[in-house]
């Protein structure tokens, strides 16, 4: 589940939006989406899989929420103020709000939702998500308190999340879990659930309680397509309006001959390989640069993967790190320059023609993974490393990565939210499993902390992109590219805008007049 870009943050700061993209139904036939899979749950407190978490956002809305650009909004709150040098947010509600079964929408709310995340009888996977809230306060039914840990600009993207919406907890003290299977659904957002078949559509229609009117299109219809084959088939017999993937190996394809459907763009994810510094030979820097330096990304992004990945030498996204990626001073460095320098380095760490570098490249089953591995692999042979494959299952391959049972893996991360934060914190040496290289820096761990502190965004970029460059120096992960979002949608659909969290609201999508 993945958001949008770099919030200002100054004192007594406030922030208001208007309704633009909403409006007067058009009485257009349902919009019919396809999922990459079946929503696992309809309490978005529960559930963290990308379909849940985008049916639930069209069904539930916070204090923010996400515009047709993917950036953060006020929603159910009309404005926001920012005191206490970044840490305390003043949510003011907007008048006369509530729930789809008429029940008036309070900012207690919005404890309860905080402290119902945090129950451990929930077992909501997003604790640590919202862990820089220290606590919610409320002044009256209309206004919420947001006190936080630490400074955190991109708090309005956060507070977008479906987990930290209003929900229906009139109905859950009640009815305890049963409020998900009621029909229609109790919301707060533009739409309401009347119908789910199981594998086959979830039927979404107006809420006619919402603040914002009526949605651009009455009824939404969301349905599961875990093959990108199938879902791009039924796309190109006009069987469905927008589709949220196509198979990476057809991208030329559909560019040559359906240029009219294929929605490519930057996306907040980073495609990478981690190498375990816990042991030999990748506990030494210098091996870890070497390797880096042999890699040829522009020829994997632009001939191997060939969909529109740019290559990437560092972590953030250009999105998040003020349009400019950073690039060591060798990347532009000829091939066999590179390759010279990479030898030279391994020789002074002890290995050549006498004493061979040889190790293991573990991958998870993808033929996009295989290919990965095999180009490395032949890159590497001509520095005389001697890297074998190891291919291995989903959940196997993430437990080896998690017990630190490899010698270099596949990995990557799609960031939670649009903020640097959200991808340098992976690599801290308090982050636990999740830092699979087992990176262990005082220093970058210092850079970060003091990142996190600075409240003023453009100083806060900065120190960011200052930990990022100390975190690439040390390589203790070998970045390929950057990931893409691969949409299909008809022509016929407006509303639809291209943005980097790849976020697209159900509410501002329609269907042209004829």
């Amino acid at each position: 589940m993945r958001w949008l870009m770099l919030f200002g943050i100054a004192f007594l700061v406030a922030c208001s939006s208007d309704r633009a993209g909403e409006g007067v139904a058009t009485g257009n036939d349902a919009i019919i989406r396809l999922a990459d899979a079946d929503a696992r749950g309809l309490d978005p407190q529960t559930v963290s899989d990308l379909a849940s978490i985008r049916i639930a956002a069209d069904q539930f809305e916070g204090l923010t929420r996400f515009d047709a650009k993917g950036n953060a909004e006020a929603g159910l709150a009309e404005n926001w103020q920012i005191t206490g040098e970044g840490r305390i947010w003043i949510f003011k509600l907007r008048d006369a709000l509530f729930f789809s079964d008429g029940i008036p929408i309070t900012a207690d709310v919005f404890q309860k939702a905080i402290t119902r995340i945090r129950d451990e009888k929930t077992g909501s996977p997003h604790v640590s998500l919202f862990s820089i809230i220290n606590r919610i306060d409320t002044r009256g039914d209309r206004e919420v308190v947001i006190h936080l840990d630490q400074p955190f600009p991109q708090l309005p993207a956060l507070l977008a999340h479906p987990a930290m919406a209003a929900l229906p907890f009139h109905r859950l003290s009640e009815k305890g879990q049963s409020w998900t299977s009621e029909r229609p659904l109790v919301t707060s957002g533009p739409y309401r659930l009347t119908d789910w078949r199981l594998a086959q559509a979830i039927t979404l229609e107006a809420n006619p309680r919402w603040h914002g009117g009526a949605p651009m299109t009455r009824k939404i219809s969301w349905r599961p397509m875990e093959n990108p084959q199938s879902g791009m088939r039924l796309m190109l017999s006009g069987g469905a309006d927008v589709s949220s993937n196509f198979p990476i190996s057809r991208y030329s394809w559909l560019k040559k001959n359906h240029p009219e459907l294929i929605r490519v763009h930057d996306y907040l994810g980073s495609y990478y390989f981690a190498f375990n510094t816990r042991r030999t030979p990748f506990n030494d820097a210098r091996v870890r640069r070497a390797l880096s330096m042999a890699i040829d990304r522009k020829w994997i992004a632009q001939k191997m993967v060939a969909a529109g990945n740019a290559p990437e030498w560092g972590l953030l996204p250009a999105g998040l790190a003020g349009g400019k990626i950073y690039k060591p001073k060798w990347a532009n460095w000829p091939r066999e320059k590179r390759l010279s320098a990479a030898r030279k380095i391994l020789r002074k760490a002890g290995y050549g023609k006498a004493h061979p570098l040889s190790f293991e490249i573990r991958f998870n089953s993808s033929p996009e993974h295989r290919r990965a591995a095999v180009a490395m692999a032949t890159m590497w042979r001509e520095i005389g490393v001697d890297a074998k494959l190891l291919n291995s299952e989903a959940s196997l391959h993430f437990d080896s990565l998690r017990r630190g049972d490899f010698d270099i893996a596949r990995s990557g991360w799609i960031a939670d939210l649009p903020a640097p934060e959200n991808f340098l914190s992976v690599h801290t040496s308090d982050a636990g499993p999740q830092n699979y290289s087992g990176y262990n820096s005082p220093a970058y761990d210092a850079a970060v902390k003091l990142a996190l502190s600075v409240a003023r965004p453009d100083a806060r970029l900065v120190k960011m992109r200052e930990a990022e460059a100390m975190l690439m120096d040390d390589m203790p992960i070998l970045p390929l590219y950057y990931y893409t979002s691969r949409n299909l949608v008809q022509p016929g659909i407006k509303g639809w805008s291209d943005n980097i969290s790849n976020v697209h609201p159900s509410r501002f999508l329609h269907k042209a007049e004829e």
